[in-house]
């Protein structure tokens, strides 16, 4: 198989083009194919260089590594449309010389003028080939002229069958297709023109895409017959949708692939998850890594029903593949996530020994990578006690039970979870205080916050000298706020 993925760079990658192209990777993976970036460039005023290269970051951080395309090579080069002009053009030259195409002078405000009639009253918009009957000596006369005009395909009477690999035998009346634009009036091919030339010149043999590409599909189909070249073999995809059944879109919530990685998102999780958008391997498997994907997939049990996107299912499957994790790529993973928001510096890679001791506390709690950052922090920074919690570190009950930690600390001979465990139930016993209202301010304390992974694993993890120092800064802060509110009476 020859498959290729070839988004348009007017923006994010949406993760409905994701799956597109996972489906596409999967099934040149599976059949030992190649797999085909291809950039769609032709819409000048919005395709930027910036979103191209975000999508093949996004496509990279999936792991959906491409056989041919932009930083790669093939023998097709180039993979973006701008630098195939050349190509569109002879070939819709070609198609005009056979009396397969011809030109269209129409204004296109009066164009788009009819259209807008055409859809109020509720009729199909088609062009009303008006040019279509103008002579090929009239043509080339005003051609000749200088007059601008646009090239039309000359669609043929009959009717246009497609056999969709997931949906079976779609059936087009071509009188309803139209005479669609291949090259416009400034020069530049339209899509359809471009895609088949550009498939054709790839030997794409199998096109996977979503299922808002079926009504281009005859257009397509009778183009490849004009050019005289092999039909591919088509499938159109389900549609993903919100829960609310519609399209999914921005309402539903976040839908560009780089920003699920911003959230922490796995990679490995986003592929499995998006997998099982329109197809399954049973009735009961739902965890698959990237090898069974590979050598299960197939379109035979791609279904045709709207896919529903789940949030929460994303989310619970990404905090399994968290679960699976050993404590070396928790802690491999967590890493950079501390870089990007600052907490340590790139060279400082002591952080990921103490975030692999770190990994045992935190990975049941984690449902996303950025989950960490308000369990660990504490280790990597000064402490900010939350306005909620500041209660417990004042006073004169609270502040014993700090002092009294502080000192039953500094006795210890090993400071480790079960010595620092004893110690603390020592200093609770020896208050008359039940645990738990005696750990809390010395977590706020250790932490800043009342929630935090283990107490006693989590002051050995700050070690003996910093766990000090919180602790007396916790008596500060009570001194400082005793010292305010005499100012201010």
């Amino acid at each position: 198989m020859r498959l290729r993925f070839a988004p348009s760079p007017t923006g994010f990658l949406h993760v409905g083009g994701a799956r597109t192209a996972l489906y596409n990777w999967l099934l040149a993976r599976s059949s030992g194919g190649s797999f085909i970036l291809r950039i769609e460039d032709t819409d000048l005023s919005r395709s930027t260089d910036e979103a191209i290269q975000a999508i093949m970051e996004d496509l990279q951080w999936l792991g959906l590594n491409w056989d041919e395309g932009p930083e790669v090579g093939g023998d097709h080069w180039p993979y973006r449309q701008t630098g195939r002009f050349a190509l569109y053009r002879d070939a819709a030259r070609r198609l005009l010389s056979q009396g397969k195409a011809y030109r269209c002078f129409c204004p296109p405000e009066e164009i788009e003028e009819k259209r807008k009639k055409a859809l109020q009253n509720r009729r199909n918009p088609m062009y009303d080939q008006r040019c279509r009957r103008i002579s090929e000596e009239e043509a080339g006369r005003r051609e000749a002229a200088g007059e601008p005009f646009a090239m039309r395909f000359r669609i043929p009477e009959g009717v246009t069958r497609i056999k969709d690999l997931i949906r079976g035998e779609i059936i087009f009346n071509n009188a309803e297709v139209g005479d669609y634009v291949l090259m416009r009036r400034d020069g530049t091919p339209t899509y359809n023109l471009a895609v088949v030339v550009d498939d054709i010149d790839m030997r794409i043999n199998h096109v996977v895409r979503g299922d808002d590409h079926i009504s281009n599909t005859p257009k397509q189909i009778l183009l490849y017959e004009a050019l005289e070249a092999e039909i591919p073999a088509f499938a159109h995809l389900p549609m993903i949708v919100g829960d609310d059944g519609k399209p999914l879109s921005k309402r539903h919530g976040d839908v560009a692939v780089g920003r699920f990685r911003e959230l922490g998102f796995l990679p490995e999780a986003m592929v499995n998850f998006m997998a099982l958008l329109g197809w399954s391997l049973d009735d009961s498997t739902t965890i698959m890594d990237r090898g069974t994907l590979i050598d299960n997939f197939s379109l035979d049990r791609v279904g045709s029903k709207s896919a529903v996107w789940d949030i929460d299912k994303l989310i619970w499957m990404n905090g399994q593949y968290i679960m699976a994790m050993s404590d070396e790529e928790l802690a491999n993973h967590v890493f950079p996530v501390l870089v990007r928001e600052g907490l340590v510096k790139e060279d400082y890679q002591d952080a990921r020994h103490i975030l692999e001791k770190a990994a045992p506390l935190i990975r049941e709690r984690m449902k996303q990578l950025n989950d960490a950052l308000p369990m660990v922090s504490f280790l990597f920074q000064e402490v900010e006690v939350e306005e909620e919690s500041l209660e417990l570190l004042q006073g004169e009950d609270n502040q014993r039970i700090i002092k009294e930690a502080g000192k039953k600390l500094l006795e210890l001979d090993e400071f480790e979870a079960e010595a620092i465990e004893a110690a603390l139930r020592s200093m609770a016993e020896d208050l008359a205080l039940k645990p738990r209202k005696a750990f809390q301010p010395v977590r706020v304390a250790i932490t800043g916050s009342k929630v935090s992974p283990p107490l006693f694993e989590s002051i050995e993890l700050l070690g003996r000298e910093r766990t000090m120092q919180r602790l007396a800064h916790a008596l500060e802060i009570e001194q400082e706020s005793t010292e305010s509110a005499g100012e201010e009476s």
